[in-house]
């Protein structure tokens, strides 16, 4: 019983000083979230994540829906609750892993990361799956009543594991984009309507990559920025290229180990003027490697468009005015 009061004392001390913004980082502190996946809509930024509910002593993952945030200021969030969770898809099961939501042609497009029944459409691993919505925050059913992306379909990762993590872009001439991939980096060109394929899977591994890509592009350069270096702990790297198929030049490292946890996960936008850094960490009370909080710090450019490191800080960030 002392145990229990010492935590609860301490989770409250820690929401108070982000309250009282003695603290920002991490950002959400009423629930374990993880996999930030910022969207800018309508000046406002929506938060998509993933959310930890493993117990303290847990040796995996628990992670049974995801949740949508959102802020104006980059400081006060608002919770929308469970948006979408793999019950949500008839073809799946287990946990929702990391996953990204974009917005095109009146719609929001949420490609998600689970996993897939043994069925006649495959005989089981981790699959993509893709939900859509009139808006940002749904509610969402599944797009094609099918995972996009199978494990049957990639064969370079000899393991179950090897299709999560999306993330997906649409470039200035329109074409869409769909990176994923534990082991090895994967894409695919996506039609017009953000549910099929445009193409084959093409696979590549740049330096020391693990898994959680991040792609965009600034000032004409592609940038992808993904997990990497080992993987426990898990740092943030990046390589840039002149185009989204490549080729790519690794660049170095962004973010270095984060707090009390051996994972981490980049989400980057653009707001109000500023670079903003999305990741996770396990900072909170009682938190850890299935415990996760995201936090987001300042990112900086140099002039010649490499990312210099990015510091990770208890503060966070100031309100946009």
């Amino acid at each position: 019983m002392k145990k229990q009061l010492k935590t609860y004392i301490l989770i409250l001390i820690a929401m108070v000083a982000v309250e009282s913004g003695r603290a920002q980082n991490p950002i959400i502190t009423k629930l374990f979230t993880a996999d930030p996946a910022p969207m800018v809509y309508h000046d406002t930024v929506f938060l998509y994540t993933g959310h930890d509910t493993a117990s303290v002593t847990a040796t995996n993952y628990h992670m049974p829906d995801w949740h949508v945030f959102s802020s104006t200021d980059m400081v006060h969030w608002k919770d929308y609750g469970a948006c979408l969770s793999p019950k949500n898809f008839s073809w799946a099961t287990g946990d929702a892993y990391a996953a990204q939501c974009i917005y095109r042609n009146g719609k929001f497009y949420w490609y998600v990361a689970t996993f897939h029944k043994k069925d006649k459409n495959s005989n089981g691993g981790a699959a993509i799956g893709v939900a859509v919505s009139d808006r940002p925050t749904g509610p969402f059913k599944d797009a094609i009543g099918k995972a996009l992306i199978t494990n049957e379909m990639t064969t370079d990762m000899k393991y179950g594991w090897d299709d999560i993590d999306p993330t997906v872009f649409i470039d200035d001439d329109g074409q869409a984009y769909l990176f994923w991939g534990n082991g090895s980096c994967k894409w695919i060109k996506l039609k017009d309507n953000m549910i099929e394929a445009d193409g084959p899977i093409h696979t590549f591994k740049p330096k020391h990559y693990i898994e959680g890509p991040w792609v965009y592009k600034r000032k004409g350069l592609y940038y992808l920025v993904y997990a990497g270096a080992g993987t426990k702990p898990e740092m943030i790297e990046y390589c840039t290229a002149n185009s989204p198929e490549g080729p790519w030049t690794y660049r170095g490292i962004i973010e270095g180990n984060v707090e009390n946890s051996f994972t981490t996960h980049p989400g980057i936008i653009d707001y109000h003027g500023k670079t903003y850094f999305f990741y996770h960490n396990g900072a909170l009370p009682t938190g850890g490697s299935y415990r996760r909080s995201i936090c987001v710090d300042y990112m900086y450019y140099n002039q010649d468009g490499t990312i210099k490191k990015v510091i990770q800080t208890k503060k966070g960030v100031e309100p946009v005015k």
